[in-house]
């Protein structure tokens, strides 16, 4: 199974969209970038820097501008329609959809694939240390277990 598509199931159980989340906002992790590592299977450390380095310049780039803007049109904005607001925020939603869309290809395209072998506690916590400030266990430990 695709990345995407496999991202896209794993993200509708119970608890991950809320894990995610929290790595994210909380402790500053990429959340496409970990469940990448969990789909790929990873703990090879120079496997998970590379894509820790591709991750961090697309999220400069294009994450963090997109999810900027999107959080910005979420409360009302006179004198513009609330509708206008809205239809322009779900645009720019989509857009960072497929921004996280065509990094999480583009990590699968670094690995390789699947197969590495990491269970997604192991591949999580690897991809987390990699990534830098690691985020807590219990953290981690939440998203692998809502995993499955």
């Amino acid at each position: 199974m695709g990345v995407w598509t496999w991202a896209l199931a794993a993200y509708a159980r119970p608890g991950v969209p809320q894990a995610c989340l929290a790595l994210q906002d909380v402790h500053g992790q990429n959340t496409s970038y970990l469940l990448w590592a969990v789909w790929a299977e990873l703990a090879d450390p120079a496997q998970l820097a590379a894509g820790a380095q591709a991750a961090k310049a697309w999220e400069r780039t294009a994450l963090d501008r997109l999810r900027e803007v999107r959080r910005a049109l979420k409360p009302p904005l006179a004198p513009v329609s609330d509708a206008a607001r809205e239809g322009l925020r779900e645009d720019v939603k989509a857009a960072e959809l497929r921004a996280e869309r065509v990094l999480m290809e583009t990590l699968a395209g670094l690995a390789g694939g699947q197969g590495g072998g990491a269970a997604a506690l192991t591949a999580l916590t690897a991809a987390s240390l990699a990534w830098g400030k690691p985020a807590p266990d219990a953290d981690l430990a939440a998203l692998a277990a809502a995993l499955g």
